[in-house]
């Protein structure tokens, strides 16, 4: 939801088609630095939440950011952008700070690898203490981003330093472009069984259920309204029914006008799937 005119109307926003979850950037997504929050914009935020039926906001970093940036330069600015949107979810009291893990931009991929999880350090370190979690968000493999694999996620975590401060979330649209097949109950079952094997269910902080403008395997990242792409309706629907992930944050981020039809639209399709 849009962060015009403060970040608490993005609750509003929500809560006025009926999200119980909703998922904010904390500053412009296209500016790399932006204006503090100050005590009134935190304490409206958290007025507003209470008084809404949004149980639980997750944030998502700026698309600017390139933890896996080969350039220093690059890299530095990343991590600072990076620890400015940690300090703003702490302050709002956001649990969790989704993040593309980056692009190797031509260093390959080991190198990338590295390097994110060097990044993932140097913000930790500058974080102590600090309650809000990253969660590392599966990618479509887009030009050289890396996450697009399993076994990429499961690497950075491995070799970050506070691993256990660390998290994932699930990207429908991107795992599908990855080639992750979740089209039938066979195929759900299959990578998610993966999943748990790789990377553990355990360390699931939260979804996006987006479906795919494109085809299986394609490697591009272009969401689509539920129902209406490639993905089509089964895997959301075994996803409504899914005890393991049941009181988990599930976000869309699908085409929508500024009325939030389609939101309300989807919404209600996702809640007629549940049995339970």
């Amino acid at each position: 939801m849009s962060i015009a005119g403060g970040v608490h109307n993005a609750l509003h926003a929500g809560d006025s088609v009926g999200c119980e979850a909703v998922q904010i950037f904390t500053k412009s997504s296209r500016q790399w630095a932006a204006k503090p929050l100050s005590d009134e914009d935190v304490r409206t935020f958290r007025d507003t939440q209470k008084a809404s039926g949004v149980h639980t906001v997750v944030a998502h970093d700026s698309y600017l950011l390139n933890l896996g940036a080969p350039d220093r330069e690059l890299r530095q600015k990343s991590v600072a952008a990076f620890v400015d949107e940690m300090e703003r979810c702490e302050a709002l009291d956001i649990p969790c700070l989704i993040a593309h893990p980056g692009a190797h931009t031509g260093a390959g991929e080991r190198a990338g690898l590295r390097t994110i999880a060097r990044s993932l350090d140097a913000i930790h370190r500058r974080c102590k203490g600090f309650k809000v979690r990253v969660a590392l968000e599966i990618t479509a493999g887009q030009g050289s981003n890396l996450g697009y694999r399993f076994e990429h996620i499961r690497n950075i975590i491995d070799s970050a330093g506070e691993s256990d401060r660390l998290r994932v979330c699930f990207d429908t649209q991107h795992a599908f472009a990855a080639g992750y097949d979740i089209r039938t109950r066979e195929g759900y079952e299959r990578t998610f069984t993966e999943f748990d094997e790789i990377i553990g269910i355990k360390l699931l902080a939260a979804f996006h259920l987006n479906d795919s403008k494109k085809e299986l395997d394609c490697r591009v990242d272009r969401h689509e309204i539920i129902g209406k792409g490639h993905l089509d309706v089964e895997p959301f629907r075994l996803l409504m029914n899914d005890k393991r992930f049941f009181g988990l944050p599930m976000c869309l981020e699908t085409p929508k006008g500024k009325d939030l039809k389609e939101d309300r639209e989807t919404l209600e399709l996702l809640r007629s799937f549940r049995t339970h």
